[in-house]
């Protein structure tokens, strides 16, 4: 059973809260179910656990809300936070169902809103299936060429190495000789170090960043947009951190964007620009198919 007596769900007082977190997640997922009364007959057992002017609430608008296994007192009080909710929301709606303007269509707002549901449900059922999502490189390249101008950066940006760490990390001697070593082998060693020990990392080398988030994570001047041309390369120390830092390709602002910085934002275009090329084709053809057929007809 939920709960004990119809008359306990609707406790006054205290607003009590969801003891199982779960429970309450749960709870809001099933907020608005039961916002309406539902049509058909109910089972003489269904429980009436509350009513505020032409609206009801029964315990069967509910179904579904409590997890199996939950407690009495666990869904209890869910039932009782959810009845509290259900009669502010419907108060609300009998306010506005009284205050409805004269010249609101409610009929067409929801055969326009019932339309564009059913429209966009099968245009992304129609992508889904139909679109390419391959963007090769020459396709990348092509975009670029055409709208790199459009492109110009607003902030430098660059590409670096850039490690956090505490001072008294374990092993930060071997880490600062793997720092200033040119072999794979000890860059590796430094990959899994900073893994392990570093509290901010940035090794990889096609990575761009702009100057502000890597200069955010040091001390106030160590970075700035106007002296980065002039810190390529340093270690920085102070009372609890060590900061490695290595230029590896500086953009400054108002140059135009390298294409690797902005591959992701022209792969999101390109792909947008087929989508709707491939809906409007397909509007075109059921369109003339449906001339085809004669079922269009003009009136004049």
């Amino acid at each position: 059973m939920i709960g004990k007596r119809t008359n306990n769900y609707l406790q006054t007082g205290k607003t009590g809260g969801v003891t199982c977190p779960a429970c309450f997640l749960l709870f809001i997922a099933f907020v608005l179910v039961a916002a309406c009364n539902k049509s058909g007959k109910r089972s003489e057992h269904d429980r009436h656990v509350g009513s505020i002017y032409n609206k009801e609430l029964y315990l069967s608008d509910m179904e579904g809300m409590l997890p199996e296994g939950i407690t009495g007192e666990d869904s209890t009080v869910i039932i009782n936070t959810y009845v509290r909710y259900w009669m502010r929301e419907m108060a609300l709606l009998h306010e506005a169902e009284q205050n409805i303007p004269t010249d609101l269509n409610i009929e067409k707002l929801v055969t326009d809103y019932r339309s564009s549901l059913i429209k966009n449900n099968y245009e992304k059922i129609v992508v889904n299936r139909l679109l390419d999502s391959t963007v090769t490189k020459e396709q990348l390249l092509e975009f670029y060429d055409k709208n790199k101008e459009q492109y110009q950066l607003e902030t430098p940006i660059l590409r670096c190495r850039f490690i956090k760490a505490l001072r008294k990390a374990p092993d930060a001697e071997k880490a600062q000789d793997w720092w200033n070593s040119s072999k794979p082998s000890d860059f590796a060693d430094l990959s899994r170090w900073c893994s392990k020990h570093a509290a901010v990392h940035h090794l990889q080398d096609s990575s761009w960043h702009k100057v502000e988030e890597i200069a955010a994570y040091m001390p106030q001047g160590a970075l700035t947009v106007d002296n980065v041309d002039n810190r390529r390369d340093f270690i920085q120390r102070d009372d609890d951190f060590v900061y490695y830092f290595k230029l590896l390709e500086l953009v400054r602002k108002k140059e135009l964007a390298p294409l690797s910085y902005m591959e992701s934002q022209a792969r999101k275009v390109i792909l947008h620009k087929r989508k709707t090329q491939l809906l409007e084709e397909l509007k075109d053809k059921l369109y003339q198919e449906a001339v085809r057929k004669k079922n269009v007809q003009l009136y004049e």
